[in-house]
């Protein structure tokens, strides 16, 4: 195949030529490349940085740029798999490019996980990472990182696809995104406790075309059961923008507190914090450090996230202006009069006119009129 020579951070690799006329560049080649998904890849390797884990598997290779720049950047023993043959060629010659000493291998990646455990495992599929969930809790010591690219399903766009998959019901309204990460998160959980395992999120979020999981688990049965608490619903009215969680694996009925109609369960997914803040305070302090292509758009994505309320959903800023008839101050603005009110705001992290707050939809409506 033909190769040409790329670089992410500090690690310079070869990729197969991509068709630059395709509607899709990356779905040309014969090996498969990316390159938007470097945010993804700055991400991991900054956290990773902080860890450190002691091992780290690539499961799904492909060039093997995550399990390079892991061995290049942040000095961790890495494993790269991949089972397409052309594939691990391509591993080998770049791991030799940048002489590194990673242990290359060439199996299924359910077969490899249910056989050796890594300290930290990385599953970034094309797709759904749901056929690998299981065997990768089996595979994983202690860090579970999961990508998924499926948004469509777990953000309630493909309904019935998101029910086979993640065992969950989205809607497809305006915390969309948001319904997605959660979805995949409670997903992850309820693979995770039946082993008598927990986790916690460390760094989550989801932006553009995908959602990312960083995750810590512990052993024990005590640790799952306090896990599993955090799973429930979000009960969303149909008629009008009220909403509520409801923690629990079974939602029971409920009423919309304005309008009288049934809320409709959205889950089942994790309630609660998806960060790591002390965790995301130390990524800060380490990124300026580090040679990153995408450094800057991710220390902001870092300091959204830190602030951000650990609600399930957020209130559309528009949407709300529109319903009110109001003409919509500065969002900062608003979220200003609602702490000014003793109320908690925030914004939110994968939406400019995301408003998360603890306020009722009544004082909402003030401080947008304050």
């Amino acid at each position: 195949m033909d190769l040409c020579e790329v670089e992410e951070g500090n690690t310079r690799f070869f990729i197969p030529v991509q068709d630059p006329d395709s509607p899709f560049p990356p779905g040309t080649a014969d090996v498969f490349y990316n390159k938007r998904m470097e945010f993804s890849r700055d991400s991991t390797v900054l956290l990773a940085s902080v860890l450190p884990p002691s091992t780290y598997l690539d499961a799904m290779g492909a060039t093997g740029i995550r399990g390079l720049r892991m061995a290049n950047e942040c000095g961790i023993p890495v494993t790269i798999n991949d089972r397409n043959s052309e594939a691990v060629a391509l591993i080998r010659r770049n791991v030799d490019h940048i002489g590194a000493d990673i242990e290359i291998t060439s199996d299924d990646v359910n077969c490899l996980l249910s056989k050796r455990r890594f300290d930290a495992v990385d599953i970034d599929p094309f797709g759904t990472p749901a056929p690998f969930i299981d065997s990768a809790i089996k595979g994983t010591g202690r860090y579970l990182m999961v990508t998924a690219t499926d948004t469509a399903p777990l953000c309630g766009a493909h309904k019935k696809a998101g029910i086979r998959r993640y065992f969950a019901s989205a809607q497809n309204n305006e915390y969309h995104a948001e319904t997605g990460l959660r979805i995949l998160l409670g997903f992850v959980v309820r693979e995770t406790v039946k082993y008598d395992r927990g986790l916690e999120p460390l760094f989550c979020y989801a932006r553009e075309h995908f959602v990312r999981l960083h995750l810590r688990l512990h052993f024990g049965a005590h640790r799952a059961d306090r896990t599993l608490e955090r799973l429930g619903y979000v009960m969303q009215c149909p008629a009008c923008p009220f909403r509520t969680e409801q923690s629990g694996l079974f939602p029971k009925d409920a009423k919309c507190e304005i309008c009288g109609s049934d809320l409709i369960p959205v889950g089942p997914l994790w309630l609660g914090d998806i960060q790591d803040h002390q965790l995301l305070e130390t990524m800060l302090g380490k990124a300026g450090k580090m040679q990153l292509g995408k450094g800057a758009e991710l220390e902001k994505l870092i300091r959204v996230c830190n602030e951000e309320l650990p609600t399930s959903s957020h209130y559309e800023y528009h949407q709300l202006a529109k319903m009110w008839k109001v003409s919509p101050p500065p969002i900062n603005s608003v979220i200003q009069n609602l702490i000014d009110a003793d109320f908690l705001a925030s914004r939110t992290h994968y939406s400019g006119t995301g408003l998360k707050t603890t306020a009722p939809l009544e004082e909402i409506c003030k401080a947008f009129n304050a």
